[in-house]
């Protein structure tokens, strides 16, 4: 850090630094460890609603002590961008100085939103879904469909990806990106069932909806299953979630925050958070035939254990523009 200054990273910027989704699933491995002893601070996400529906943007503030990092993301997401050619989230990262308090950087964090997600459900997956997973089924082809793959190929042996989108093209676009990205083999599948009934893993990753369209139903996933809810409930029939012999989240306290405000009004029981399975303290998977499932919030925790990476990976290699404070 240079004096009075703070490092300004845009999202070409952050995308250059050449952090890998090898070393971010690794950091939030690290972080869940810290948050499963309590060592960990992040107090539930406040937001607003711009334009009502399902629109947000969040403030998600996080300290990791033993990562000396702290600071805050302030994200949005709005489901109607893509008409406006837009994405869907977008939004800013402030890191600080956990000694000193003062911002060492402002970076875009559209891909670190993308890649801490996936990364997350790489390791949910490591506890919970069966290590010799090899078809991994996607339902929703856009950002998260792509990083939850990237991700999962990096702790399991992936052979086939079953793609469904509502957007014909989109799907037809993310099979071609996929395989040539992760030499994997791509199958666009025309209906619903057919990227879940089947697949050793489920990553359902469409839009976050209040009321839920629950278009998988009881009896898809099959035995042995796990499924990753990165769009909460919003794809999942409360009778298809209820098959399931672990239903856990990667945060106890802010799931049922979304509870008060209207979320997840029919879900399972809770078996653990990430921490509890990270640490031991609950057990993940004991069974091949056991249903898994993880909803996964998306947690300042995360972008906070990516943000250093970023940060230092910028500086060591001379990316990103100083700006005086």
């Amino acid at each position: 850090m240079q004096a009075e200054q703070l490092l300004y990273l845009s999202q070409a910027d952050v995308e250059a630094v050449g952090v890998t989704m090898a070393e971010v699933v690794n950091a939030l491995e690290q972080m869940f460890h810290e948050k499963g002893h309590e060592r960990v601070e992040m107090p539930p996400k406040p937001g607003i609603h711009p334009g009502g529906g399902d629109n947000f943007i969040h403030a998600m503030p996080a300290y990791i002590p033993a990562l000396k990092s702290a600071g805050v993301k302030w994200v949005s997401g709005f489901p109607e961008n893509h008409k406006r050619g837009l994405p869907y989230i977008t939004g800013l990262l402030i890191l600080n100085d956990a000694e000193t308090g003062l911002p060492l950087a402002v970076m875009d964090c559209v891909w670190i939103t993308g890649k801490r997600t996936g990364a997350a459900t790489a390791v949910a997956a490591k506890y919970l879904a069966r290590p010799d997973s090899e078809t991994v089924g996607v339902l929703g082809c856009g950002v998260q469909g792509r990083t939850n793959v990237e991700a999962l190929n990096v702790l399991f042996p992936l052979k086939r990806v079953m793609a469904y989108d509502v957007n014909t093209e989109a799907a037809h676009r993310y099979a071609t990106e996929i395989a040539e990205q992760l030499d994997l083999d791509v199958t666009v599948v025309e209906a619903p069932q057919e990227a879940v009934t089947g697949c050793d893993i489920v990553v359902t990753a469409g839009p976050i909806l209040q009321t839920p369209h629950a278009t998988i139903q009881a009896g898809w996933l099959d035995e042995g299953g796990f499924a990753s809810l990165v769009d909460f409930d919003s794809y999942w029939h409360p009778d298809a979630m209820k098959e399931t012999t672990k239903f856990c989240t990667d945060d106890v306290p802010q799931l049922r925050h979304y509870q008060e405000v209207g979320y997840f009004q029919d879900i399972p029981p809770i078996h653990a958070d990430l921490g509890e399975l990270v640490t031991g303290q609950k057990p993940g998977r004991e069974t091949a035939e056991e249903r898994t499932m993880t909803c996964n919030l998306g947690l300042a925790l995360d972008d906070m254990a990516t943000a250093p990476l970023i940060y230092q990976r910028a500086v060591e290699k001379g990316i990103g523009t100083w700006l005086p404070l």
